[in-house]
C-alpha cells in the first residue's frame, strides 16, 4: 500500500496549524495550545500561504480576519483533516476500534427520551468513546460547528449531506377529555376545525393533512392554534392541561390515551408519520466510532412499533 509522500504530510501539518490559529482566534493562542512559539506559527502560515498562492489571513494590531479565500480554506481544511486522521487510522490497523469523541446533534424529545437508551449501550460497547450529546431541533452546521453527525426528524433538504433513514415516528390527534365537555367527539375529519387547537411549529401550523384509509378520502382542516410552540413536551403538557388538541408523537402520547388522560381524536383518519435519518456530511473516510454509532442507531430504531419506540415514564 502506498504511504503518503512527506510534501503531503507537511502540507496536512500547514493545514492543521492553520486551523488552530482560525479556532483559537490568534497566533499566539494557537502556538500556545500547540506547545510552539509565534515565530513558528507565523512562519507555517506563511509557508501555507505560499503553497496555495492566496492570502488566508488579514491581520492587524487587534485583529484578525479570514479573506473569502481564508473562509474556504477552513472548511475544506477541516474536511481534510479529518479524512487523513481516519486513513492515518486505517492504515495503523486500528480503524475498527473505535476511539476519541463523537459530536452528535439529537432532537430535543427524542435526545432526553427515545434515544438515551441506544446511547448508553453504545458507550458501553466503546469504552474509548465520549459523546458530545447536543439537543437541537434545527439543522446543524457540520463544518462550522465540528459536528460528525445528527439524528433529524422529517425529510432532509441538504444536498451536501449523507441521510440513512432510520425509522419512521408515527403521529396521532388528541385532546384532554375537557376540550370535548358538552360536545359530541368529531365523527369526521373536517369537524377537528370547530376545537381549540395547539400547533408543533416545526411540523404544523395553520393546517392538518388527514387520510381515511378505508375509502382514499384526504382531508385538509385549516385550524387556529391558540398556542405555538418548538417543543415536544410542551405540546404535550398543553394538552393535558386543556389548552387544546395537538397532533403529537405516538410514542409520547399513547400512555397519556390509555390512562385516560388524552382521547384520541377521529382514530379512523390517519396522519403521515415523520421520517427519521441520521445526517452525516460527505467524507471518503468514516472513523470507527461514527460507523459504530451508525449501526447502533440503526439497529435501535429498525422497528416503529419495537421497544425503542415505547414511552418512557
Amino acid at each position: 500500500m502506498p504511504t503518503p509522500s512527506p510534501a503531503a504530510v507537511d502540507r496536512i501539518e500547514l493545514m492543521q496549524t492553520f486551523v488552530h490559529i482560525v479556532e483559537a482566534g490568534s497566533l499566539s493562542a494557537a502556538a500556545q495550545q500547540m506547545g510552539a512559539t509565534q515565530p513558528t506559527v507565523s512562519r507555517r502560515l506563511q509557508a501555507l500561504e505560499r503553497s496555495l498562492g492566496v492570502r488566508l489571513l488579514r491581520r492587524s494590531t487587534h485583529a484578525m480576519k479570514l479573506t473569502e479565500d481564508g473562509e474556504r480554506c477552513y472548511e475544506r481544511a477541516r474536511e481534510l483533516i479529518a479524512d487523513w486522521q481516519a486513513f492515518e487510522a486505517d492504515l495503523r490497523g486500528v480503524g475498527d476500534e473505535p476511539e476519541g469523541t463523537l459530536r452528535v446533534v439529537v432532537p430535543h424529545a427524542l435526545g432526553q427520551s427515545l434515544l438515551v437508551g441506544p446511547l448508553a449501550g453504545y458507550l458501553r460497547d466503546h469504552p474509548r468513546v465520549s459523546v458530545e450529546w447536543l439537543l437541537s431541533d434545527r439543522r446543524p452546521d457540520f463544518i462550522a460547528e465540528g459536528v460528525d453527525c445528527a439524528i433529524q426528524v422529517g425529510e432532509i433538504t441538504d444536498s451536501m449531506a449523507v441521510a440513512i433513514k432510520l425509522s419512521e415516528v408515527p403521529r396521532m390527534l388528541v385532546a384532554a377529555p375537557s376540550v370535548l365537555a358538552g360536545r359530541a367527539p368529531p365523527a369526521h375529519a373536517s369537524e377537528l376545525a370547530e376545537l381549540p387547537w395547539l400547533a408543533l411549529r416545526t411540523f404544523y401550523r395553520n393546517e392538518l393533512l388527514l387520510t381515511h384509509p378505508p375509502t382514499g378520502e384526504t382531508a385538509r382542516v385549516q385550524i387556529r392554534p391558540r398556542m405555538s410552540t418548538d417543543s415536544l413536551y410542551a405540546l404535550q403538557s398543553a394538552a393535558l392541561m386543556g389548552v387544546g388538541a395537538c397532533m403529537g408523537s405516538a410514542w409520547l402520547m399513547k400512555d397519556d390515551v390509555a390512562a385516560g388522560r388524552l382521547v384520541q381524536l377521529v382514530p379512523q383518519w390517519q396522519v403521515a408519520a415523520l421520517p427519521v435519518y441520521l445526517v452525516y456530511p460527505h467524507a471518503r473516510f468514516q472513523p470507527a466510532r461514527l460507523r459504530r454509532f451508525i449501526e447502533t442507531m440503526r439497529l435501535a430504531l429498525a422497528d416503529p412499533n419495537g421497544r425503542a419506540w415505547e414511552a418512557r415514564p
